[in-house]
C-alpha cells in the first residue's frame, strides 16, 4: 500500500492513498483523516486502506484523479518524534579517518541516535529556506520508517511488527555549525534544519524482497544540480531497523508517529559515490590533504529518488531547491 498526504491548508495535510505507479491518488479522509491519524488507529484502518488501494490499483474506484507532488506535503507532516540513526559505519569511519577524530567506543555494538526537531517536515518539491550559504548546506539521503506505539522494552525480534510504513528522505545539514554543538553533548539544534520527505510512504511489503533483515536493499540514487552524485545501497545499514527500534524503546514506549531514520547511507565501495557532500570531502582530505568540493548555494537543487529492482517507482523523487529563506525573508 501507498500512502501520502495532500496540502490542503491544514497543518496535517489530508490523507490519500496512491496507485502503484504513483500516477493517480484517491481522498482517503473519509477512512482516516490523516496520516497520523492512521498510525493512531492502524489496526482499526488498515483493512479499509488497502482494500481501497486495491480497487484504485484494480480501475475500479471513480473517485480518483491524477497524482502531482508538487501539491504534497511530507507524508507525515509533523510528527511526535523523529529519532536519527547512524548506521552506516562506513560513513563515521570516513568522518573519524578525514578529520582525525577519536573513535566512538561501542559504535560496533550500541547504535548511535539523536532526537532531531519533528514540528516541520518538508514535501518533496518544497524549496530548503536556509538563512546563509555560510553555514555549510549539505544534503543527506536516508530510509526511515514510521511506527505505531511500541511498548517500552521492544526486544529486536518483535520490532519490525511496529514498522507501517517506509519512506525516504533528506536529512537537510549544516555543517559549520555541527561541530560546536557535537562537542557540547547536547546534540545537534541549528544544524539540523527541516527534513524533507519523498512524496510517497509504502507499506513494507511493497518493497518485495528488498525489505529484509530491518533494511531497505536497493540503491539510493543521488544527483547534484542534475549531475550524478553517487547511488550507495541501503544494504549495508550495520544495524537494522528492529535493531533502532529496541534501543530506542530500551527505557521508554515510544508513540504511534515516531519516525526513526537509517542516517545516510554510505558504503565502503567508493565507486558508488555519496550520499552527502561531506563524505566525498572527507574522501578528498584523505586522498588529496584537503576537500575540493564546496557545499550547496542557494539556487542548487538535489534530487533523491529509490527504484526497485525491476525499474518501479517505489517512493517518488524528492525534488528541491536551496533558497535564501528565514526573517524578513518569509
Amino acid at each position: 500500500m501507498k500512502l501520502a498526504t495532500l496540502n490542503d491548508g491544514t497543518p496535517d495535510g489530508r490523507l490519500l492513498v496512491v496507485s502503484r505507479d504513483l500516477k493517480n491518488a484517491v481522498d482517503a479522509s473519509g477512512i482516516s483523516a490523516t496520516m497520523q491519524n492512521a498510525l493512531d488507529n492502524w489496526e482499526n484502518v488498515q483493512p479499509a486502506l488497502a482494500d481501497l488501494y486495491h480497487r484504485l490499483n484494480d480501475g475500479k474506484f471513480d473517485g480518483s484523479f491524477e497524482l502531482y507532488f508538487d501539491q504534497l506535503m511530507a507524508p507525515l507532516p509533523r510528527a511526535r518524534q523523529w529519532l536519527d540513526g547512524s548506521c552506516f559505519l562506513s560513513h563515521g569511519e570516513l568522518m573519524q579517518k578525514a578529520f582525525n577524530l577519536e573513535p566512538i567506543e561501542g559504535i560496533e555494538h550500541i547504535p548511535l541516535i539523536y532526537q532531531g526537531a519533528s514540528d516541520d517536515f518538508l514535501g518533496p518539491r518544497a524549496d530548503i529556506p536556509l538563512p546563509s550559504e555560510a553555514h555549510g548546506i549539505d544534503f543527506e539521503g536516508e530510509f526511515a520508517v514510521l511506527l505505531d506505539a511500541v511498548p517500552m522494552g521492544c526486544p529486536a525480534e518483535q520490532a519490525l511488527q511496529h514498522v507501517r510504513l517506509v519512506v525516504q528522505l533528506n536529512d537537510v545539514s549544516l555543517r559549520a555549525l555541527a561541530p560546536r554543538e557535537m562537542k557540547t553533548g547536547f546534540g545537534f539544534l541549528q544544524a539540523k534544519p527541516s527534513t524533507s520527505f519523498a512524496p510517497v510512504a509504502v507499506t513494507p511489503d511493497e518493497l518485495g524482497e528488498a525489505w529484509r533483515d530491518g533494511r531497505v536493499h536497493l540503491p539510493l540514487k543521488v544527483e547534484w544540480n542534475g549531475e550524478w552524485f553517487g547511488h550507495p545501497h541501503g544494504g549495508a545499514m550495520h544495524f537494522g531497523f528492529h535493531q533502532l527500534i529496541a534501543h530506542a524503546a530500551l527505557t521508554r514506549k515510544l508513540s504511534a508517529g515516531t519516525v526513526i531514520g537509517s542516517g545516510t547511507v554510505s558504503n565502503a565501495d567508493r565507486s558508488v559515490g555519496s550520499a552527502c557532500i561531506a563524505e566525498r570531502r572527507a574522501i578528498e582530505t584523505i586522498a588529496e590533504g584537503a576537500p575540493r568540493t564546496g557545499f550547496m548555494r542557494f539556487g542548487d537543487s538535489v534530487r533523491m529518488e529509490v527504484r526497485a529492482t525491476n525499474d518501479d517507482v517505489l517512493f517518488g523523487a524528492i525534488d528541491q531547491r536551496v533558497v535564501k529563506g528565514g526573517w524578513p525573508c518569509e
